[in-house]
C-alpha cells in the first residue's frame, strides 16, 4: 500500500504559529492502489446499488417513497452533529402536530430535507459545483443554530476540530487557512467533473474526504459533506432515485469514520479510507434494498387486508392507505379534505384502519386525534431494521 506522508497535503505553518492542512488537488499521487481486496469491495459494492436501483424500480410510486428515505437521511445525518430528534418527531412536526414535548433542534432536520429537496431539483439545471454547495448550505442553515456563521458563504476565518473547548494549537484537525479555500475547492470541482478512469463508487469516496479535509464552511460541514455523496450518485445515474444515505453507516462506525478521514491526512493512506467507504456502500444498499421489499410486501398486506375488512369503504380506505406512504401522520380533517366526505366519514374509515391495526392514534386524546401509519415508519427505524435483520436469520437457517 501507498503511503507517504505528503501525498495528501502538507501542513502549512501560519503567522499567529498554527499550522493548518493545505490538501493537494486530487486523484492521490501516486495513483490509488487499486488491490485485490479493493477490486473485491469496489465489485461487492457495485452489485448491491444494482439490487437497490432495481427494487426502487419494483415499487409502485417511487417518488411517494422517496419521501420517508430523505427524512431517515435527515435524521441521521443531523444526530451525527448533535441533535436529538427522532424520525418521529420529524414527522409530527411536518404533520403540524403541536407537541411540547418535542426537541428544540427538530428545526435542523427539517432544514436538511429542504436542503436535500433543494439540491436533487437543482441538478436538473445545473450540475454540482460550488455555486450549488453554497446554495444547499444556506438552505441547510437558514434560521436554525448555525445561523450566525454565515449560511451560504465560504468561511473567511481559521475552524478546527477537536474536543469540546479544545483551541488552535491542541485541535485534532486545523483544515486549509481561509486564503486556501476557494482554490482548494475550486480544484475539487474540477475534479468531480474531470472525465477519467476512476470507478464512480472510488472517485465519489475521494470526494467525500477532500470536501471535509477542505470544511469550507464554519458550521455545517459534515451534513454538507455527505449530502454531496447522495448528489454525485444522482448526478452521474448511478442511482435513479436518491434512497443511498451512509450516515447510518457512518454513525455506527463513528471513531472508525474519523481516524480514517485523518489518516488520509497525516499519512496519506487512501486506500484504507476508500475500502471503509465501499463496505459502508455496500451494507448501506442491502439495508435499503431490505426496506424496499419490506415496504412492496407491507403494501400488498395491507391493500388485501382492507379490502377484505372494509367491505363498501374498501375504496376510499385504499385511497387513504397509499396517502399514508407519503404522509404517515395524519388526522381525521386532512382525511376529510382528501377523500372530500364528510367529518364523520372520514372518521369512519379512520377508526376501521385503526381497528385493523394499520393507524395507531398517538395523542390519547378524546378531540383533535392523531393518527400514525406506525408498521411503515417502523420499517425506517432501529427497530424495524432489528425484527427485519432478526427475520432473515430465520429465512437462512
Amino acid at each position: 500500500m501507498v503511503m507517504e506522508a505528503q501525498r495528501s497535503g502538507r501542513y502549512v505553518r501560519q503567522p499567529t504559529g498554527y499550522s493548518a492542512f493545505v490538501p493537494n488537488p486530487l486523484p492521490p499521487r501516486p495513483s490509488l492502489e487499486i488491490d485485490a481486496e479493493m477490486q473485491t469491495l469496489l465489485s461487492s459494492a457495485d452489485r448491491a446499488l444494482g439490487r437497490l436501483d432495481g427494487s426502487i424500480q419494483t415499487l409502485p410510486n417511487p417518488d411517494r417513497f422517496v419521501f420517508m428515505y430523505v427524512r431517515k437521511e435527515a435524521v441521521l445525518s443531523s444526530q451525527i452533529e448533535g441533535t436529538q430528534s427522532s424520525l418521529n418527531d420529524l414527522l409530527q412536526v411536518e404533520a403540524s402536530v403541536l407537541d411540547p414535548e418535542h426537541p428544540q433542534d427538530v428545526g435542523e432536520v427539517l432544514n436538511y430535507v429542504g436542503a436535500m429537496n433543494h439540491g436533487l431539483a437543482r441538478l436538473t439545471e445545473l450540475p454540482l459545483s460550488i455555486r450549488l454547495i453554497r446554495e444547499i448550505h444556506e438552505k441547510l442553515l437558514g434560521g436554525v443554530r448555525g445561523q450566525e456563521k454565515n449560511p451560504g458563504e465560504l468561511r473567511r476565518s481559521q475552524n478546527w476540530i477537536g474536543p469540546a473547548g479544545c483551541t488552535l494549537r491542541d485541535a485534532t484537525f486545523v483544515p486549509p487557512p481561509p486564503s486556501a479555500v476557494m482554490e482548494t475547492l475550486g480544484e475539487l470541482e474540477l475534479f468531480m467533473h474531470s472525465r477519467d478512469s476512476l470507478p464512480i463508487l472510488i472517485k465519489i469516496g475521494l470526494v467525500h474526504a477532500q470536501f471535509e479535509t477542505i470544511h469550507p464552511f464554519l458550521d455545517g460541514n459534515g451534513r454538507v459533506g455527505r449530502l454531496l455523496i447522495t448528489f454525485l450518485l444522482c448526478q452521474e445515474g448511478v442511482l435513479t432515485q436518491p434512497v443511498l444515505y451512509l450516515s447510518h453507516y457512518f454513525k455506527r462506525y463513528r471513531l472508525e469514520y474519523y481516524d480514517l478521514l485523518q489518516r488520509t491526512r497525516d499519512l496519506g493512506d487512501w486506500e484504507s479510507w476508500i475500502k471503509f467507504f465501499l463496505r459502508g456502500v455496500a451494507e448501506v444498499s442491502r439495508e435499503a434494498t431490505r426496506t424496499a421489499r419490506a415496504i412492496v410486501e407491507l403494501r400488498e398486506r395491507h391493500r388485501l387486508l382492507v379490502t377484505r375488512e372494509m367491505g363498501r369503504a374498501a375504496a376510499n380506505g385504499l385511497i387513504v392507505l397509499e396517502r399514508l406512504f407519503q404522509r404517515p401522520i395524519i388526522t381525521v380533517n386532512e382525511m376529510a379534505l382528501a377523500l372530500n366526505v364528510s367529518y364523520a366519514a372520514a372518521n369512519q374509515i379512520v377508526q376501521r384502519l385503526a381497528v385493523a391495526g394499520i393507524l395507531e392514534e398517538i395523542t390519547g386524546q378524546r378531540r383533535n386525534r392523531v393518527y400514525r401509519y406506525t408498521p411503515y415508519i417502523d420499517l425506517f427505524t432501529e427497530r424495524g431494521a432489528i425484527s427485519r435483520d432478526d427475520q432473515d436469520a430465520t429465512t437462512l437457517w
